[in-house]
C-alpha cells in the first residue's frame, strides 16, 4: 500500500474526532478504571472474607464466593491488578492474598458519578455509561453465573447499548474511519468486485459504517459471526446488500484458499484460542496481496474486566481463548502491541501501519487498528 495511501488513511482516522479533545481522554480512561477496581474491591470484601490477619488462597475465596468455574480466570486476574494497584498483599512465598484495602461507603457512593462522567468524556452514550454501573451492581451475581452479562448488554434484545460499544465512541470512530481508508485503498488494487469478509461482525458496528463508506462499486460483502443471532441481526439491518454466514475462527475446518480480498476482524481475534494458528488460517484465505485489517485491544481495561470480559469466559469443557499461544498460563485476554506485531510477521504477513502511534492520547485507551498484506507471490 503506496505511502499516500497510508498518509490518507491517517488523517481521515484523525479527521473523525478532529472536535475531541484528546488530551483528556487518558483521564477518563483512568477515572473508569479506578470505578472499577472500586468494585472489584467491594466485590470481595463481602461478609468479612477479608478480615484482619486472614490470609487465602485463590481458590478459596473462589468456594467462598461461589465463582462459577468458567469465570475462576477472571477472579484471578481480579487479584493479580488489585495487587498490582496496592489494593491487595500477596505473600511472594505462598501467594496467599491478604489485607484488601476496605472501600469506604463515600467512594461507593461516587462510583455512579465517576462513571457517567469518564463514559461521557470517552463519547460513550448514556446507555453504555447505565451498563457499566449495572455491571458493577451485579458482580457477586455475574460472578456465580447466576446473570449473564448478555442479559445486561442487550437488555430485552435491544442492541443499542452494544452499538455505544463498538461504534459511537471516540476511539470507534477514529479506528472506523482508518479501516474505511484501508478497504478503499484495496478496492482500488482488486481486479474486480472486491470480496471483503469480515469476522464477528456482531451487531454491525462495524459493517454500519464500513459499506456505506465504500460507495455503490462492487463489493461481495460476506457478514460471518459465531452467533445466528448476530447474523439474524445483521440480516435485519442490512438486508440483501450483505451475505451471511457463520464462521468460528478457532474451528479447524478447512478454508477456501484465496476467497478474500481483504479480512476485517473487530474486536474478535483476541477469541483466538491460537492467535497464530487462526492468523496462519487468515492468510491462506487471503488472495496474494491481500490485505488484513484487525482493530483489538492491546491492554486490559479494569473497566471491561467487571463487565464485557464476562462474555469471553469459555462454556464449560471448552479451552479459554489464550490457552495454548503466547498469553498461555496468564490468564490474560489481549495481546500488547508488540505481540500483535510479532505474531503478525510469524503468520507470515507484513505490517502496514498500526494506530494510534506510542504516546498518542488515544493510546491510553488500548484499542488499535492494524493493518497488514500478504505476499504478492503465495508462499507454500
Amino acid at each position: 500500500m503506496r505511502a499516500d495511501v497510508l498518509d490518507r488513511v491517517a488523517r481521515s482516522a484523525a479527521t473523525a474526532i478532529h472536535e475531541v479533545d484528546t488530551a483528556a481522554l487518558p483521564g477518563f480512561m483512568r477515572q473508569l478504571d479506578h470505578a472499577a477496581l472500586l468494585a472489584m474491591a467491594r466485590t470481595l470484601g463481602r461478609n468479612g472474607l477479608f478480615r484482619p490477619g486472614v490470609r487465602h488462597r485463590w481458590d478459596q475465596i473462589a468456594d467462598r464466593l461461589r465463582v462459577a468455574p468458567r469465570h475462576h480466570w477472571i477472579l484471578r486476574r481480579w487479584l493479580t491488578v488489585l495487587r498490582d494497584e496496592g489494593l491487595l498483599h500477596q505473600d511472594e512465598t505462598t501467594g496467599f492474598v491478604h489485607d484488601l484495602r476496605a472501600v469506604r461507603r463515600s467512594e461507593a457512593d461516587d462510583t455512579a458519578a465517576l462513571v457517567a462522567e469518564a463514559a461521557h468524556g470517552l463519547g460513550y452514550p448514556a446507555e453504555m455509561a447505565r451498563f457499566f454501573r449495572t455491571a458493577m451492581a451485579q458482580l457477586p451475581r455475574l460472578l456465580r453465573d447466576e446473570v449473564a452479562v448478555q442479559a445486561l448488554l442487550f437488555p430485552d434484545g435491544d442492541l443499542s447499548t452494544a452499538e455505544g460499544a463498538y461504534k459511537d465512541n471516540v476511539i470507534n470512530r477514529y479506528l472506523n474511519a482508518a479501516a474505511v481508508e484501508l478497504l478503499r485503498g484495496q478496492r482500488r488494487r482488486a481486479s474486480e468486485t472486491l470480496r471483503v469478509l469480515e469476522l464477528g461482525a456482531g451487531i454491525g458496528g462495524t459493517a454500519a459504517v464500513v459499506v456505506p463508506a465504500l460507495g455503490d462499486e462492487p463489493v461481495d460483502y460476506l457478514f460471518t459471526d459465531v452467533s445466528q443471532f448476530f447474523l439474524d441481526a445483521g440480516r435485519q439491518r442490512f438486508g440483501d446488500r450483505l451475505r451471511y454466514d457463520i464462521f468460528d475462527i478457532n474451528a479447524d475446518a478447512p478454508v477456501r484458499p484465496h476467497s478474500a480480498d481483504a479480512v476485517l476482524a473487530a474486536n474478535v481475534l483476541h477469541n483466538s484460542v491460537h492467535i497464530g494458528g487462526v492468523l496462519a488460517r487468515l492468510r491462506r484465505l487471503l488472495v496474494p496481496g491481500g490485505l488484513l485489517v484487525v482493530i483489538d485491544s492491546c491492554r486490559e481495561h479494569y473497566q471491561a474486566m467487571t463487565s464485557m470480559q464476562f462474555l469471553m469466559s469459555p462454556r464449560d469443557g471448552e479451552p479459554q481463548p489464550g490457552a495454548t499461544d503466547v498469553r498461555a498460563g496468564t490468564d490474560r485476554i489481549f495481546l500488547t502491541r508488540d505481540e500483535w506485531l510479532g505474531e503478525l510477521a510469524a503468520a507470515g504477513f507484513t505490517s502496514l501501519l498500526d494506530l494510534p502511534e506510542p504516546g498518542h492520547p488515544l493510546a491510553a485507551l488500548g484499542q488499535h487498528i492494524f493493518a497488514a498484506r500478504t505476499d504478492e507471490l503465495e508462499r507454500p
